[in-house]
């Protein structure tokens, strides 16, 4: 939980802090719960209080027991329960949403404006009806006597849906071009719309004739404003029987009286963005208006600025929950942000534990240490001449000293100190001091990985210098300080087995010079233990020895061979008979396998032989073929080839042609005495 305070008014971030990923089970939680103190501290007011990308609006139903928001993607609305502290459901729609309405007090009946023209209505257990207005639709209201849906957007009339008959009513035609935002007041249920000229029409809904029109962009130019372009309207929200606040595209609130065409009070942003949301807070008659970038509560009487707040991404919608100091945004992130503010008032009372969290906050106040300030000590104040403000209200106590303000202590530093010659002289004699200890040999840290491989490349490295040195060539980038072979030394997983056979006989010299090279490793480790410098070269032989070794390593090389496969030799005859012993030791158990009805078991040598055939070549396979007869190749009149091809009978239709076979075989066999005997008498007849 993020603590910040502006005018002295303290903003309770409950959202921040890392969140956890919603695929990882509850053990990998609680471990990192363990491991990370952020997220052991961090609060999760309401379980998943998410969206997969972005949130785009959100509400709170008249009870207050549910919290209802929409975003991408996928395009979906999610509702979550304040009793429960969890999401309660979530719905995916056919496109995005643009804005929606709760029409009665929980999360019964819902209506969804989306960008493909359709409006869709939501029952309690789901999608319910779903139809299509003319034009694409930006915002919508309901007014509650009639049970009309007003439809504003990119067209000059209003369209009039009636809930109660079902059908789409006379729709309102407008002055403007296109129109962005509309609002019912709750108490006479008069309809306003902002227009994109920057104006306000206020209609009748009994008489559906217009009642006022408001030009809100030339109220909107103050003196010192900067005007880019023509104001559109952005925002609207009505405040009782007679307020209205507006808000334009290019960051002015207006607040207004509806029996004066004036605007007593113009709020600009300063920012040039356009006004995305409008609240009245009414405990202390404030007005809480927030673009893309801030969130600004001011006096709706004076226009006093109370507090302000920047979150970390672009906001997109902002709502206040009722008799309380909770206030939630939608954002361009995932996460959804929650803010506490005492000040506005009391916690809700499904969340009441809030008031006494912030209490402890209060009573236990921490320190705070700046960027802006310089933390110095006595002798700093003497050194810098500044002594004399000890006690004043320049220097703040703190610990053995005190905090300054940046600017004046650079100021300080400079008058006290214009050449500052002899830091200069000290810091000179400091770089001749290190350019001589750099020809010193000087002791390297080794990885923990490939150690013996690090200290040859090291020592590669340093003949390549001395050879590009006198050749003035330059110098290659080291293996060890490349980013791509940095695992090599860090994973223990690359580690060179030198006890391998291929290691052991493709390497049958370097045996001689990893042995010089252990004793290097062994004396590097003894002065790293010491935390001495190795100022003189590593006990070993004399230059002359090491060059006449160099000379019987030829000499030496087939012998090294021949050892090296006797002891490989030995050792597989070792591992032989160890396999052996576990061999006898183990008890073989039979295996069964489970063959397919009608197939016949031959014999697993079918299977090897169907392997080889696949492996050889296309023009063998076709040879065999021919031989068994299953393929036959001819030459054709135009000079090309044809093959025909048989294909191969399964055992099963080899069974069923002899199945057939025999039944005709029986049949002929029936029929034959049967004809046999009619010629018989058909003779005894002619001859009778």
């Amino acid at each position: 939980m993020q603590v910040s305070s502006l005018n002295e008014v303290k903003i309770y971030s409950l959202s921040a802090g890392r969140s956890l990923p919603e695929w990882l089970s509850d053990r990998k939680k609680r471990a990192l719960q363990k491991k990370d103190v952020d997220i052991r501290r961090r609060i999760e007011l309401i379980q998943d209080f998410e969206m997969p990308t972005v949130s785009t609006k959100i509400k709170v139903s008249r009870d207050g027991q549910y919290i209802m928001a929409v975003g991408t993607y996928k395009p979906r609305v999610r509702c979550f329960d304040t009793y429960q502290l969890s999401q309660k459901f979530e719905r995916c729609l056919d496109s995005e949403v643009v804005t929606f309405e709760i029409l009665s007090d929980d999360y019964s009946k819902i209506v969804f404006l989306e960008c493909g023209r359709f409006v869709e209505f939501h029952s309690q257990h789901g999608h319910y009806y779903k139809t299509r207005i003319p034009k694409f639709g930006r915002d919508f209201s309901y007014h509650y006597p009639s049970c009309d849906l007003y439809f504003v957007g990119a067209s000059s009339e209003v369209y009039r849906l009636n809930l109660e008959q079902g059908r789409f009513l006379n729709s309102l035609q407008t002055d403007a071009s296109e129109s962005s935002v509309c609002d019912i007041n709750p108490v006479h249920f008069l309809f306003a719309m902002g227009t994109a000229e920057g104006k306000v029409e206020c209609w009748d809904p009994r008489t559906r004739n217009r009642v006022g029109l408001l030009d809100c962009a030339l109220s909107s130019v103050t003196a010192d404003a900067e005007i880019e372009g023509l104001p559109s309207i952005s925002a609207l929200k009505f405040d009782g029987a007679l307020n209205m606040a507006v808000g334009t595209s290019t960051g002015q609130v207006l607040l207004y009286d509806l029996r004066s065409s004036n605007p007593l009070i113009v709020k600009d942003h300063h920012y040039g963005l356009p006004i995305k949301s409008i609240q009245f807070q009414h405990q202390l008659d404030l007005i809480i208006s927030a673009d893309s970038r801030i969130i600004k509560m001011w006096n709706k009487d004076t226009g006093k600025i109370f507090t302000s707040m920047e979150p970390e991404h672009a906001i997109n919608d902002v709502c206040l929950y009722p008799n309380s100091g909770m206030l939630m945004t939608a954002n361009e992130a995932p996460k959804m942000n929650i803010y506490y503010i005492p000040v506005l008032g009391p916690a809700p009372k499904w969340c009441s534990f809030l008031d006494n969290l912030t209490e402890e906050l209060e009573e236990n106040p921490e320190s705070t240490v700046y960027d802006d300030y310089k933390f110095v000590t006595r002798k700093d104040l003497e050194n810098l001449g500044l002594a004399h403000l000890i006690g004043s209200s320049l220097l703040r106590a703190y610990m053995h000293g005190f905090f300054m303000d940046i600017r004046l202590y650079h100021k300080a530093k400079m008058m006290a100190n214009p050449f500052a010659y002899e830091e200069y002289r000290r810091e000179k004699i400091r770089q001749k001091i290190e350019e001589t200890r750099a020809q010193r040999v000087q002791l390297k840290k080794l990885p923990k990985v490939n150690k013996e491989l690090a200290l040859k490349l090291i020592e590669e490295e340093g003949e390549e210098q001395q050879i590009t040195r006198k050749k003035k060539q330059k110098n290659l980038p080291s293996l060890l300080k490349d980013d791509r072979f940095k695992v090599m030394f860090e994973n223990p997983d690359f580690q060179v087995d030198e006890q391998s056979e291929e290691f052991r006989l493709l390497n049958p010299l370097v045996s001689k010079i990893s042995e010089k090279r252990k004793r290097k490793l062994k004396i590097l480790e003894e002065l790293e233990a010491q935390g001495q410098e190795e100022e003189e070269e590593p006990e070993g032989k004399a230059s002359d020895a090491e060059s006449s070794e160099s000379s019987d390593d030829e000499k030496g090389w087939v012998e090294e061979v021949r050892k090296q496969r006797k002891l490989l030799r030995q050792e597989e005859k070792l591992q032989r008979r160890e396999r052996f012993k576990e061999d006898q030791q183990t008890l073989l158990t039979p295996q069964f396998f489970e063959i397919k009805e009608g197939e016949e078991f031959r014999s697993f040598k079918d299977s090897a032989k169907k392997q080889k055939l696949m492996k050889t070549t296309l023009e063998d396979r076709l040879k065999l073929e021919e031989k068994l007869g299953t393929l036959n190749v001819s030459d054709t009149t135009v000079g090309s080839k044809q093959a025909t091809f048989k294909l191969k009978k399964s055992e099963q239709q080899k069974k069923q042609q002899e199945a057939e076979r025999r039944h005709r075989q029986e049949r002929k066999t029936l029929r034959r005495p049967a004809s046999h005997l009619k010629s018989k008498r058909g003779r005894g007849r002619l001859f009778h």
